[in-house]
């Protein structure tokens, strides 16, 4: 079968590998898609300090059980594997904070992925009832976006979006079109969207239509959503773009009592911005990350697209075979699609 494997940074081959054989309570399942994102990018360029090469890449994972052993799991079920592997065991996991467990384990990074033909989900996938059945009515492309909305929904409980917010998000690629989405969703009353790239603007606006479009390059954008918002900023600002700028940027912003979401890690060499504490302290603003998705908030994910509450299937631009991956990479670090899935 045919594989995308990270070998070294800037090393990333199409190979032939065998099909892999399910043992003890692990499940085998044909990926039918598997869809990427601006990380497989990073690891592409730069790799990751929990992969060891050779490793088979892809973490937005949806397919078919071929072979369930004894799991409970059968032939033929439609399903959706998490990205991120809690433990389930440590003092953040019992305490219901799973997103940051200390012990986390990730397909495609500690475990071959799913840019393949065929795919084990290790049984510590299924211990923290992280294989999920994908809903009637929706396809594997569309199951495999629930990871990375998932993520976006993690992002948005931290930041209490919710009725009646006036919402900025700051990067229009697949992550910066969900949180449109989701925001709306969640009922906000308005939401505007920000990007540098006014060829990714447009092609993120025309599909998700937020209530402002606002282009970075020539548009003053403090200026612009303090007109746009009567002088009051917005109740909160998500920087969906991994950006010293933006992050500095999102406090001049603000309502007061806003609310600002990290979502974008910044490069782990040049991490450091600079902010006015006073904002913080007189505005009262809150600061948050976001860190992944829970299983739980993928379960929660696919009934938000099964449901029609956050449409997706129009945000998938571009489907590829696996051979075609490095294209595929290379398309997502041009900004030119919105999200860009592989068909094994």
């Amino acid at each position: 079968m045919k594989v995308v494997r990270f070998h070294a940074p800037g090393d990333v081959r199409i190979e032939d590998a065998p099909e892999p054989t399910r043992t003890g309570g692990d499940v085998l399942i044909r990926v039918h898609n598997c869809s990427t994102c601006g990380t497989d990018v990073k690891i592409f360029k730069f790799g990751h300090h929990h992969i060891r090469p050779p490793r088979v890449m892809g973490h937005e994972i949806a397919g078919e059980v071929v072979d369930g052993g004894d799991t409970g799991w059968q032939a033929g079920d439609r399903v959706q594997v998490i990205a991120a592997i809690p433990c389930g065991q440590c003092e953040e996991c019992r305490r219901g904070r799973m997103t940051v467990c200390p012990n986390q384990e990730s397909m495609g990074y500690h475990y071959d992925g799913g840019f393949a033909e065929l795919m084990l989900v290790p049984a510590k996938v299924l211990a923290v009832d992280g294989l999920n059945r994908i809903p009637e009515g929706i396809g594997y492309a569309e199951a495999s976006v629930a990871e990375p909305l998932a993520c976006v929904l993690n992002g948005q409980e931290l930041a209490r979006v919710g009725e009646g917010d006036d919402v900025v998000v700051m990067g229009a690629g697949p992550i910066g079109c969900l949180h449109v989405r989701l925001a709306r969703a969640r009922g906000a009353r308005r939401v505007f969207l920000v990007d540098l790239n006014p060829d990714r603007l447009a092609l993120s606006a025309v599909r998700v239509r937020p209530d402002a479009a606002i282009c970075a390059a020539d548009t003053d954008v403090v200026d612009e959503v303090r007109k746009l918002t009567d002088g009051r900023g917005a109740d909160v600002v998500i920087t969906a773009a991994a950006a010293k700028a933006a992050q500095e940027q999102a406090f001049a912003l603000c309502a007061r009592q806003a609310r600002i979401s990290f979502f974008g890690g910044l490069p782990k060499d040049d991490p450091v911005i600079r902010v006015d504490s006073n904002l913080v302290h007189y505005q009262e603003l809150t600061i948050v990350g976001a860190n992944g998705s829970s299983p739980s908030h993928n379960k929660r994910a696919l009934e938000l697209i099964a449901s029609g509450a956050v449409p997706v299937a129009d945000l998938i631009t571009h489907r590829l075979p696996v051979t075609a991956a490095l294209e595929a990479f290379d398309i997502v670090a041009r900004g030119a699609a919105i999200k860009v899935t592989i068909e094994p």
